[in-house]
């Protein structure tokens, strides 16, 4: 679950660490959407699509 803002005047409980794992990996899945194959998935087989995303994958790592 998402925060609540500060200004509330209940402020709702929320997983914090899930909310870290989610954030990372939102941020993960844009990250590979700057890549124009990954957007449009060009790939014709789930194989060759699978191995743009590892290829991608260790790209992002990497940087």
């Amino acid at each position: 679950m998402i925060p609540s803002r500060r200004n509330r005047t209940q402020p709702r409980d929320h997983g914090r660490e899930m909310y870290k794992w989610r954030h990372q990996i939102k941020n993960f899945f844009a990250r590979i959407k700057e890549f124009r194959a990954m957007a449009t998935r060009y790939d014709k087989t789930g194989g060759s699509f699978a191995a743009a995303i590892s290829l991608v994958a260790g790209v992002v790592a990497a940087t």
